[in-house]
Parts: structure tokens; sequence; C-alpha cells
């Protein structure tokens, strides 16, 4: 297979769901999906109320001067007389109108970027605060380019609507309706003659602006899919040099990128065919038009002013018409980021933050009931299978078994990470699913393998176990982890950065600083998920001194591979296709020669 075949094999299930995708239509259940967006619109109603009247004060001050020019031309011909009965005056009142309609639009834009900033900010928040209280299954099932480009783009569109699109759509409906209006009062014959040419305008503007909007919505989901790419890439790159997998990369992406031009392109031919259609015609109109007023110049049925203003008015009418179109294909796709957005909105969220007063401390005492569980993405691989195990209060208890057996599965359950498990999980005697999410999460402390720091400090990162922690409580913990030494050593020593996901710091480091950030937690129940497998001989041997001072006092759970590190625990547990296969001491354990553990021992003495 070639790499452009492969490339574009790698984005055929973006493009099928392009294709099956419906057309969002302007009815009344997708403007409900947009309110559910603009009701955050509402604590800024009185600057958005004040903005929208300054809309409207400028669209019929606007109207006022092609009459008023009209009025200009009568009264220089002699033809007729105003208010104002001598050019100059006149001239100044279109000189005014045009310094009115300024200050109005300057403080309508205003207003409307204020209303729109904020609400869009608040949507932001919302989402992201959302995104925080998801459970593990949302983001199993969910790519982080897909919600990164719901932030970043398709809040961008809402925000783009809010502030220019929608101020646009009532600025054309008021000018088109009002226009027509003033027409048909100024010049009832000339308008029923042009209002005739309104039809062929109007479909044409349905049957492209349809094709217009498609188009524009796949492009939309293209470049969305080939942000998705990038965001991927930057960050496993570490993964693409490891395989040499730029040339990989580099096809994936200009594959997408081609999409995205060609889609772009053809929405550009459609909307550049309509741009040509919509001139023709309405210049084609207009010359129809001025020809008949022409004619009705000539018989005297109206006067050169009238037919001045009628111009005018023509212009601003067809202009709207022209716009109404594209304004109404944006509205529709602000529809569809609203929907993607609303669609995290209403999933279900796990917990909320539990107030200090409700937090308990548990005693750690851990039951596992005949536990049966499949992850919802797999759900017909089951991953455990009826295992029961007890940990007492205090006790280090050593999960051991083969890649897939289920160990890190049951920290997963014990964390409450994912729910939908058969039989019983018991914390201190009680169901799991008894306590506040929050205040249960509160109790557990990890150390995973591969430790992930934020991008800021190493005091930050610390104090991430407890925000409010004190400078003394900082360096203890740090101390109790064995890090103090090394943090030292750097001339900014706590302020020093640790670069985006710790990269600036050796993995002995990562860990140490994980393990001080979880003694400043002070969790009762501790688990430790490889935590020391990654490292090398003098690393681990630093880190195991952080982890035994880490371990003091706390019901401690310890998935390792390497059973050399774990001789010391009360327990081991060997689970084996879901199950608990043996139990015991390790002297006891390893003295079955016919055993699972014994067999892993030898595995790893040989190796």
């Amino acid at each position: 297979m070639d790499k452009d075949k492969f490339a574009q094999n790698l984005t055929a299930m973006a493009k099928e769901k392009i294709k099956a995708e419906e057309k969002r239509a302007l009815n009344k259940e997708n403007f409900g999906k947009l309110y559910g967006i603009f009701k955050y619109l509402l604590p800024y109603k009185a600057k958005f109320v004040i903005g929208l009247i300054f809309l409207v004060l400028g669209s019929f001050l606007l109207l006022a001067f092609p009459f008023i020019a009209g009025k200009l031309i009568d009264v220089a011909s002699g033809e007729g007389t105003w208010l104002l009965s001598d050019i100059n005056s006149i001239a100044l009142s279109l000189v005014v109108i045009l310094f009115l309609q300024g200050i109005i639009s300057f403080f309508r834009v205003y207003l409307f970027a204020q209303v729109s900033e904020n609400a869009m900010a608040d949507v932001r928040f919302d989402l992201y605060k959302k995104l925080l209280y998801l459970p593990i299954t949302f983001y199993d099932q969910h790519r982080t380019g897909d919600l990164m480009s719901r932030m970043s783009s398709d809040v961008t569109l809402l925000q783009t609507t809010f502030s220019t699109t929608l101020a646009e759509v009532i600025r054309q409906v008021v000018t088109l309706v009002a226009g027509i209006v003033i027409i048909f009062v100024i010049t009832p014959a000339l308008s029923t003659f042009m209002i005739m040419t309104l039809p062929i305008i109007i479909v044409a503007a349905m049957i492209f602006g349809k094709k217009i909007r498609r188009l524009s919505r796949q492009s939309q989901d293209e470049l969305a899919n080939s942000s998705t790419i990038v965001e991927e890439t930057l960050q496993s790159i570490i993964a693409v040099k490891s395989f040499t997998n730029e040339w990989f990369e580099k096809a994936r992406y200009k594959k997408s990128l081609t999409q995205v031009v060609s889609l772009a392109l053809k929405t550009a031919t459609f909307r550049a065919g309509f741009i040509s259609f919509i001139i023709f015609a309405l210049f084609g109109g207009m010359v129809a038009i001025l020809w008949y007023g022409a004619v009705l110049l000539q018989s005297g049925e109206m006067t050169l002013g009238d037919l001045t203003s009628f111009a005018f008015y023509t212009a601003f009418i067809g202009g709207s018409i022209a716009g109404i179109g594209d304004l109404f294909g944006q509205v529709q796709r602000a529809i569809g980021a609203s929907e993607r957005i609303l669609e995290i909105h209403n999933e279900s969220s796990e917990l909320e933050e539990v107030s200090e007063e409700n937090l308990i401390r548990f005693k750690g005492e851990l039951s596992f009931d005949e536990v049966a569980f499949q992850y919802p993405s797999r759900k017909d691989m089951p991953v455990l299978c009826g295992l029961s195990m007890q940990v007492d209060s205090g006790e280090k208890v050593a999960l051991v078994g083969k890649s897939g057996a289920g160990k890190s599965t049951i920290a997963h359950l014990l964390m409450r990470l994912y729910d939908g498990f058969g039989g019983s999980i018991k914390v201190d005697g009680q169901e799991i699913q008894s306590y506040d999410l929050s205040a249960f999460r509160k109790n557990i402390g990890i150390v995973p393998q591969e430790v992930i720091l934020f991008g800021g400090t190493i005091r930050e990162n610390i104090a991430y176990g407890k925000p409010n922690a004190t400078e003394e409580e900082i360096e203890a913990a740090a101390q109790k982890a064995h890090a103090l030494e090394f943090i030292k050593s750097f001339p900014e020593g706590l302020d020093t950065l640790v670069g985006e996901r710790g990269v600036k710091l050796s993995g002995g480091q990562r860990q140490r600083i994980a393990i001080a950030r979880t003694i400043l937690k002070d969790p009762a129940i501790l688990i430790l998920d490889e935590a020391t497998s990654s490292l090398d001989a003098e690393s681990e041997q630093q880190v195991q001194l952080a982890l035994n001072e880490l371990m003091k006092g706390r019901t401690t759970l310890i998935i390792a591979h390497r059973l050399a590190t774990i001789k010391e625990v009360d327990r081991i547990y060997v689970v084996e296709n879901g199950k608990i296969k043996e139990s015991g001491a390790h002297n006891e354990l390893i003295g079955d020669v016919n055993g699972t553990y014994h067999h892993l021992v030898n595995l790893q003495l040989v190796n």
C-alpha cells in the first residue's frame, strides 16, 4: 500500500461521517438549539437591547439618506419643495445623517462586542467546567482534538454570529422590509414593476444558498478533522519521531488539507456563481427599472428626485437580498456549532465539588466480592470475572499477573473511574457508590507509571495535591519524597519550570515530585501503578525510598510487574483471567512450584 492510499484510508471514516450528516434546517427545533447558547446573553441583556436599539435606529437613519438625496435633486432642479428650501441645508442634513450614523454604528459595534465577548467567555468556561466533571467513559469515546475544536473554532463561530451575523441579519431584514414599504409609498408604479424581478433572485438565492451551506458545513468539519490530526501529532511527537513516522503524519495532514482546500474551492465556486448571477440579475433589473423610470419621468408621473431615491432604495434592497442568503448560511453553521457544544452540556456529569465540612476520612478497609466488569467500549470482552479479595486497613497488598489480567482495572474501579460493574466493592464496609464521589476520591492517591506534570513550576506541581498548602508543607512533602535535594540543586529551586508534561526533568525526578504531591494530599488509600518499572537502578532506589515513606500508615495497593519490589508486602494477589488465582505472602507463593507466581518469578530471573 503506497503512502497516499494509506493516508487516504485514515480519513475515510471522517469523510463518511461528513456524507452521512444531515443538513440542519432553519426550523423551530434547530433555532431552539441556538437559543441554548443565546441564553448566555441574558446576563448582558441590557447592553444587548441597547445595541439592538442602536442597530434599528441606524438602519432607519440610513434609509432616510436616499429620501433626502432625492429631495436635494428635486430642489436643485426646481421640480418641488421640501421642509428645507435650499440645497445647502439639505446637503448639510445629509452630512448630519452620516455623522449620526457613524456615532450609532460605533456604540452598536462596541455594545455587541461587549456582550459577545463576555457571553462567549461564559460559554467557554462552562464548557471547560463540564469537561472537567465528565466521566472517563466520555473521554474513551471522544478524541482530544475534536474537543479542542469545540472549545475553539465552534465557540469562535458562535461569537461571530452573536457579534456580527445577528446584527447583520436584523439590519438587512429592516432594510429590506422598510425599503420596500418606502418605495411603494413614494413610487408605487415603479415599485410594482421592480417587485416582479424579485422572485427570480429569491429562487436563485434558495438554490445556491442550499448548496453553499452544505459545502460550508463539510469544509468546517474537514478543517476540524485536520486540526485533530495536528493535535494528536504534537501530543505524541516523541512517538512520531521514535517510529520515524514523520512521512506518515505529513501524508495524513496533507491529505486532510487537500480535502479542506478542495471543499473550500468548491464552496467558493458556487458562491462566485451566485454572486455573479446576483450582479447580473441586480444590475439587469436596475437597467429595466431605470428604463421604466425614464418613461414615467418623461410622462411627468414622477420627479427626478423620486427616481434618484428609488434607485438608492433599490440598491439597498438588492444588497439586502444578496446578503441574507449568505447570512442564513452563517446562522445554519452557528446552529451546528451550538449543537456540538450542547452535546457536551447534555452529557451526565459524574460529580460536583464537595464542601470541606462534608469531607470524610477512610480507615482503608477494602472488599471486592464477585466483581465482574467489561469496559463500555469493549462490552464483548470481560476483564474481571467474579474477582474477590480483601484488604485490611493499613495493609500493603500487591497485584501481580500478566498484562491484560485486570490489575489496572481493579484500580480504576476502586477510584470509581468506571461504573456498571457487577458484584460489590466496599470501603470501610460500605458500598463505594454510597459515598459522595468527590469526598471519596479525596481519600485515594495514585502514583502512576507515567507521571504527567503540569507545565508550571515544581512548587505548583507539588501543591496540586493541596492547593492551599504552605511553603513549609510543600518543602516537608518534598523532603519525605527524597526530592528536596535535587530541587535545591536547581538555581530556581521550587520555582524551576518543569516544561510541558515535565519534559525538563528525568523520569525519577518526575516520580518523586508526583510522590511529594501525593504525600501532600495525604490519602487514606494509596495506589502504586507500576511506579518504578520504567526507572534505572539508581533512580528506582531513590523512588523506592520515597514510596516507603509514602506508604506509612496507609492502605496500599501495589500493581507491579517487577516482582523483586514487592517481597516485603503483607499479601500478594495473583490475578489471572479476571480472577484471583493465588494469594499469600511472597515466601508462601514462591514455594508452590506449580503456581503462577512461582512461574512469573522464574521468568523474570531467567530474563
